[in-house]
């Protein structure tokens, strides 16, 4: 039985073509001609719409198993039939020559890259998969979705780190281990390189959001992602995000709003036609691609494009300080006190930011010198603490948050950013996979005696904050952290230097706030705030402050500091003001 949205003589014949056909088990094809001339492929529905209908109605042949295939897998952009949709990897079937190689869309609609593989989808395709297979993986649309809810528990952690997060799940009822984006990615890659087979990563299709002529490029940072997983694990990388958008923005907003159906995601029958030309076209263009030789008639006039790696964006350099002659407080940590370049790229902003504004900039400069994705530990060994040190003078600060990241692994080809965990001496020598060098890695709370012991050594004074906290709940109170804002808090006591214990400054407030405003206030699942949370995050810096017994950046406030109140000192912070 067929639902109609839209009745037209298309949709008549295209029905008509369905009834008649003789089903023998096997999924069918209909084929039907665009307005603009193009085929349509529906695989087991007749489509909404669609122009000028030529029937030529054809039986999808069995799987050859003595052929290659190619496993399509993804989301509702690959594989869509609700409400007119069509997802890409139905009318990308007809571009392959099905007497050379099988092409198999295993996309599956509402899943991210973890709940392809938590409900075994994954393993599905795992034992249709053989030796000389591709499989083209694309994710992400879905994976910043909630982590734990009783409609969906989708969402993956957002990066491609090593963190993980332990829920019962509200859906499944089950006992889960929640991972991160490219952690997922890395083992659709991993399993498929284990079978023999090749992968192949793409990034998302494009959203039709446009802003002064533009269309958005990309939901959120998983294109990049997608491409540093890419990049790590060594496999040939798809930017379908640009190459989609730059075919938008030739067309116009206006034209490319008939390549959608319903919704601003999910594509039209025609929008779908476009995107699978346009994988065929990136596929074409990969150095010595292997798939030239398994085009049909109509994949061979698809002209090729070799745009295989995200446009770069120019990187800002990170600030200096703008009056030398001014005393200097220095931010240094990781996304959570600056994300990216700074500049809210995402919706993602770091604390930092948003700081400046409580201070006087006519008495001091606020340089913040944090970078997204380190460590404790690589901020140190990538120069970066080099580079403050030689900026670092006499009377000059240094506010200092790291843990996020320091949970890693300490060696792999991804990352390579774990420290040890605690505060001793204890030490692993590696040589490190991702630098190709012999490394000595210490515990967190060495990296951060360090980082004190530097900033005492040029006159400068440390101030050290416990890492801000996630949004995850439990029993209607935000998770504080038992680790790494416990050992920031140790190492603090133990070199006598201010200690700031944002972990529980800001987990107060959330509690207080409640789930559903707090929400509000981050641009991921869980980790990035928003400008709004950043801004909560800066202000709960000076309220940390203004706790100190005493508070060295007291003379340096503006007029928007003096109306923070102080916080309530957390048990963990031992009530001492900073010394060199």
């Amino acid at each position: 039985m067929y639902i109609l949205n839209t009745i037209s003589k298309a949709t008549l014949w295209a029905i008509f073509s369905c009834l008649m056909m003789t089903v023998t088990g096997q999924f069918f094809v209909v084929s039907s001609q665009t307005s603009a001339g193009q085929q349509q492929q529906q695989t087991g529905v007749a489509p909404a719409a669609a122009a000028s209908p030529t029937p030529a109605p054809t039986q999808t042949p069995p799987l050859n198993p003595n052929l290659p295939t190619l496993f399509v897998v993804g989301d509702s952009t690959a594989n869509n039939n609700a409400n007119g949709g069509r997802g890409w990897g139905d009318p990308f079937i007809r571009y392959f020559d099905t007497t050379k190689i099988n092409v198999l869309n295993r996309a599956r609609a509402g899943r991210s890259s973890r709940t392809f593989i938590t409900e075994g989808l994954w393993d599905k395709v795992l034992s249709d998969m053989k030796a000389g297979d591709y499989v083209l993986i694309q994710f992400g649309h879905n994976d910043a979705g909630a982590i734990n809810d009783a409609s969906r528990a989708r969402g993956s952690l957002p990066g491609t780190g090593e963190e993980t997060e332990e829920i019962d799940n509200l859906l499944t009822k089950k006992h889960e281990v929640v991972h991160s984006y490219g952690w997922y990615m890395r083992k659709l890659i991993a399993d498929t390189k284990a079978k023999g087979a090749t992968p192949i990563v793409l990034s998302l299709t494009v959203r039709n959001r446009w802003t002064e002529g533009k269309v958005e490029r990309g939901s959120g940072r998983f294109g990049q992602w997608a491409a540093e997983v890419a990049k790590s694990q060594n496999v040939a990388f798809i930017d379908l995000t640009n190459i989609i958008a730059d075919r938008y923005e030739q067309m116009g907003q206006e034209k490319v709003k008939e390549m959608f159906g319903p919704d601003h995601t999910h594509t039209s029958p025609a929008g779908a036609e476009l995107n699978a030309s346009l994988v065929v076209a990136a596929l074409k263009g990969l150095r010595d691609s292997p798939f030239i030789k398994y085009l049909s008639e109509q994949g061979a006039g698809v002209e090729a494009v070799t745009r295989e790696q995200p446009a770069a964006t120019p990187r800002r350099p990170l600030p200096e300080p703008a009056n030398p002659r001014l005393p200097t407080l220095f931010l240094i940590g990781d996304s959570t006190v600056r994300n990216g370049q700074g500049d809210g790229a995402g919706g993602q902003w770091g604390w930092g930011e948003p700081l400046v504004a409580y201070f006087d900039t006519t008495k001091i400069n606020v340089v913040n010198r944090a970078v997204g994705g380190l460590s404790s530990r690589t901020y140190l060994t990538g120069g970066h603490w080099d580079k403050v040190l030689a900026m670092l003078k006499p009377g000059d600060y240094v506010i200092m948050q790291f843990g996020h990241n320091d949970g890693g692994p300490t060696n792999d080809t991804a990352r390579a950013r774990g420290s040890i965990r605690g505060t001793g001496e204890e030490t692993e020598e590696i040589d490190n996979l991702l630098t190709k060098k012999h490394e000595v890695v210490h515990s967190y709370g060495w990296y951060l005696r360090k980082f004190i012991a530097d900033t005492k050594a040029k006159g400068a004074t440390p101030i050290l904050c416990s890492l801000v906290p996630r949004k995850t709940w439990k029993d209607g109170k935000i998770v504080r952290s038992q680790d790494y804002a416990v050992w920031a808090a140790e190492v603090a006591r133990s070199e006598r230097v201010a200690f700031i214990d944002l972990n529980e400054i800001i987990a107060a407030q959330y509690d207080s706030m409640g789930q559903e405003r707090v929400d509000a206030l981050f641009a991921d699942p869980h980790t990035h705030t928003s400008l709004a949370g950043a801004e909560l995050n800066a202000a709960s810096v000076v309220a940390g402050l203004k706790a100190l017994r005493k508070n060295p950046l007291a003379p340096y406030f503006s007029a928007k500091a003096r109306s923070v109140s102080k916080a309530k000192v957390s048990q963990r912070a031992p009530e001492r003001g900073a010394r060199r």
